[in-house]
């Protein structure tokens, strides 16, 4: 008897799996609102050089004198070629000529100027305080809002490392408590931080906990899950994601203050840290930890729950180690990260995996600047997944992983180089085509979700070598990706056409990684060589 029978006989989808997923779903609902946070904490708010060269300087947010306002403004900040005031310079002395109807812009600009000495004067309508009002993260300081999304990726990379790898030493459960909580302290610490630089440590630590509770939340939910419905709930867990970036957009418009914001977001995990406890550990796990007593407590407690006791009384220990008994004897010897290349099956499938995962994360942070209000355009990013998702659901039920994949990755980036093309002005247009190219990575990043972990064997699946390594690759591109913004400075198209090749050529690796629908998941290296070798006997014999 396999495992997948030995989940039949105790319940595959019962009771106990609902709960499970359900549980565990709702961290991943606020995992959106921590990556992509900085679209409301750190935005960038109209601003101008604070005027010192009038005494009594009174034009703020309260203020109701507005021609006044105006014309002082006139005076003391000179104009850019769009004829808005300048965000990075000001008026040595006041300019009192400009006051004059028929003074031109030329007068204004060739007058001297200097670099905002005494700060600046930010617009407070829509955000009353960002990062980037805190720290006057602007002019010369611009760059450092992109330095503190990557750093916050950095963490996530590196919560990819060291979380994969603890995880199969001390066990999905046990790894997903400590990243809840870890998420839970650092998060809100990030919100009393006095400087940039604590704050950027903080935003390290959250991104290492994120790591932990995707990578973990993955393996739970999948491996006591049947075969025949891990898509389904692939696409629960992709969906909760979509939600969450409803939720940010909710919360952003409620709370416009950085700190309370950032709150907002981390305690709830507090109440995931607690509830947490109740969590089954993976009997996958437990026999290849050899801990096959507790293997079958737990499948009898699933049983139970599943309103099947008397079929897991039934169960024995001689019955897990013959269902796991491949399982077990691979987790007798080591493997590193050395498997993942060591033959030429599972070499492939990283190599190709790599380009999938870097795709997304280089793409999916990049798609901000729309022209609309930010809080709609985060709806429209959570409600474009919605359809997409559902499209890319259907196509894996019953297309393949593999035609998946491929056809949304090629189709993002095609989206991405098109806008290259497109006037500024036709930004309805440029805007379709955006939000056309996110759900399509949308409709990816759920497949690859559900892709990597049918590709690679239980013994270097999640944690350990295999999702690990790719999730590693993955975070060097969420690093990269507000990096890459900054190359518009010498090329204005030069990021979308990084962004759109990136997914092409991820799509045409994908052509090459094994098809995996309704097929069981391979318990060792040796299963995905056999099945490779069984795919190259069908191709040659067609």
């Amino acid at each position: 008897m396999t495992f997948a029978e030995l989940l039949e006989q105790v319940g595959s989808m019962g009771r106990f799996q609902i709960i499970h997923v359900t549980l565990l779903v709702l961290p991943i609902l606020l995992m959106a609102s921590h990556n992509i946070l900085q679209n409301f904490t750190a935005a960038t708010p109209g601003h101008h050089c604070h005027i010192a060269i009038v005494a009594n300087y009174t034009c703020d947010d309260n203020f109701t004198d507005v021609l006044y306002c105006q014309e002082l403004l006139r005076i003391s900040i000179p104009v850019d070629g769009n004829q808005q005031p300048e965000k990075c310079l000001r008026f040595i002395s006041a300019q009192w000529q400009l006051l004059d109807p028929n003074a031109t812009t030329t007068n204004g600009t060739e007058m001297d100027t200097e670099s905002c000495m005494d700060g600046w004067i930010y617009d407070k309508s829509v955000f009353t305080s960002t990062i980037i009002t805190e720290w006057d993260l602007v002019c010369g300081s611009r760059t450092l809002k992109q330095m503190a999304q990557s750093i916050y990726m950095a963490g996530v990379l590196v919560g990819a490392i060291v979380f994969g790898s603890l995880s199969d030493k001390f066990g999905r459960k046990s790894l997903l408590i400590w990243s809840c909580l870890q998420m839970a302290i650092t998060g809100s610490c990030a919100a009393f931080s006095s400087n940039f630089t604590m704050y950027c440590v903080f935003r390290f630590l959250t991104g290492m906990a994120l790591s932990g509770i995707n990578l973990n939340c993955a393996s739970l939910s999948v491996e006591w899950t049947p075969t025949k419905l891990r898509a389904a709930v692939g696409m629960v867990i992709g969906y909760s994601y979509s939600i969450g970036q409803f939720i940010l957009a909710g919360l952003a418009y409620v709370i416009p203050d950085w700190r309370w914001l950032q709150l907002a977001v981390s305690v709830p995990y507090f109440i995931f840290f607690f509830y947490g406890w109740w969590f089954t550990e993976s009997a996958r796990w437990l026999a290849t930890a050899g801990k096959l007593n507790q293997a079958l407590k737990e499948m009898q407690k699933v049983a139970r729950i599943n309103g099947r006791k008397e079929e897991g009384d039934k169960l024995s220990i001689e019955d897990l180690r013959a269902s796991l008994q491949k399982e077990m004897s691979s987790a007798k010897s080591t493997h590193t990260a050395a498997d993942l290349v060591r033959t030429q099956s599972v070499r492939r499938i990283s190599c190709c995996l790599c380009f999938v995962c870097f795709a997304y994360y280089g793409l999916a942070m990049d798609l901000q600047n729309f022209g609309v209000s930010i809080y709609l355009i985060q709806v429209v990013y959570g409600a474009v997944d919605i359809p997409a998702k559902l499209i890319g659901f259907f196509m894996i039920s019953f297309i393949g992983r593999r035609v998946t994949q491929a056809s949304a990755l090629i189709l993002a980036g095609l989206a991405i180089l098109a806008n290259i093309f497109v006037p500024q002005d036709l930004q309805t247009l440029r805007t379709l085509l955006a939000v056309f190219g996110k759900g399509c990575l949308a409709a990816s990043f759920n497949c690859a979700f559900l892709y990597t972990g049918e590709l690679y064997p239980t013994v270097i699946r999640y944690v350990d070598t295999g999702m690990g390594f790719v999730n590693t690759l993955a975070r060097v591109g969420g690093i990269v990706a507000p990096l890459v913004q900054m190359t518009s400075e010498h090329l204005p198209s030069l990021p979308l056409i990084i962004y759109g090749a990136a997914p092409i050529v991820s799509g045409i690796t994908t052509c090459f990684l094994p098809e995996t629908r309704n097929m069981p998941l391979p318990d060792t290296i040796e299963d995905v060589e056999r099945q490779g070798q069984q795919n190259q006997l069908e191709k040659a014999s067609n």
